[in-house]
């Protein structure tokens, strides 16, 4: 790994390159990019239709090198706008830490939105303009989430930016590269995986609300309070299984089986309430990911069944 700053090269060169990367793009939340993708796609199997492999793999590597280059570019722009103090309780940020230096971040970060953009305009063969639309605002919204001069980070539209990209567009712009339709059941299955996706976001800020009211930035969590937070927050984790039972009574049993998260759900609400430390909120955030994986999981094979 080079560095262009030669203060940061004897840190980094100490490190093995692969941990570097593996923390810049964190590594922990990247299911949140996969299963909506498995769900859209078991949905059009279950449909009828022939699945289309090489559709699949490139629609999951897409979202993946979406997620890290908002991942790496947030990295850097906090760090840049000076959010990242040192006494931050969040995990490690690699330009902040000095892993990285600014200029190789953002040159990553320009590499991998380049590299979705190229693998996107395959995908773009096979589904057309609504994949064009909803590939340019992905790219888009990934960049805007932490640039410009109102990054959608920095408002309380952030779990809304979630629910759409992480849920809404994921799922059903799986189920359409496979079928070429937008059914109901798609844009459900879209809500069930985006919320739970939002709450990650909503507990990162959560952990965060001192040092962004500090930075005077007006997240969802300084605009509700903590009280709201937490309400929300069990909306999120809970919700999505009203969801699912909408969707077996629409013909879908077999998505009873993500009710089986249901009572981890409800034991992550509680700890919210009773959580205060940021080590402890760090742990939260990421047993969130995990229900969230799990439920994805769960569905895309109650889906199937």
């Amino acid at each position: 790994m080079t560095t262009d700053n030669p203060t940061l090269a004897p840190i980094a060169t100490r490190l093995p390159m692969a941990r570097v990367w593996w923390t810049a793009i964190r590594s922990r939340t990247l299911s949140l990019a996969i299963t909506p993708v498995l769900v859209g796609t078991a949905l059009a199997w279950t449909d009828g239709m022939a699945l289309h492999w090489p559709a699949l793999l490139a629609a999951i590597a897409c979202a993946l090198l979406i997620q890290i280059g908002t991942n790496l570019h947030n990295d850097v722009v906090d760090f840049e706008r000076g959010n990242d103090r040192p006494d931050r309780v969040g995990p490690l940020r690699v330009t902040a830490a000095g892993w990285v230096s600014p200029r190789t971040m953002h040159r990553a970060t320009v590499w991998t939105f380049g590299l979705a953009a190229l693998l996107g305009w395959y995908l773009v063969s096979l589904g057309g303009w609504p994949i064009l639309l909803a590939g340019v605002a992905s790219l888009m919204a990934g960049w805007a989430y932490s640039g410009g001069p109102r990054p959608v980070s920095h408002t309380p539209l952030g779990e809304v930016f979630v629910l759409v990209f992480f849920g809404w567009v994921a799922v059903t712009g799986s189920y359409w590269l496979q079928t070429h339709l937008l059914t109901t059941d798609a844009l459900l299955c879209g809500t069930v995986l985006g919320l739970p996706a939002a709450a990650v976001l909503l507990v990162n800020n959560y952990r965060d609300l001192e040092d962004d009211l500090r930075s005077g930035r007006q997240t969802l969590v300084a605009l509700l309070g903590r009280a709201g937070a937490q309400l929300a927050y069990a909306v999120m984790l809970l919700l999505p299984f009203a969801l699912v039972l909408l969707l077996a009574q629409r013909g879908r049993p077999g998505v009873l089986l993500a009710l089986l998260v249901l009572p981890h759900s409800i034991q992550l609400t509680r700890r919210l309430r009773q959580t205060a430390s940021g080590q402890a909120l760090n742990a939260l955030l990421a047993a969130t990911a995990r229900t969230s994986l799990l439920l994805g999981l769960l569905l895309s094979i109650g889906v199937f069944l």
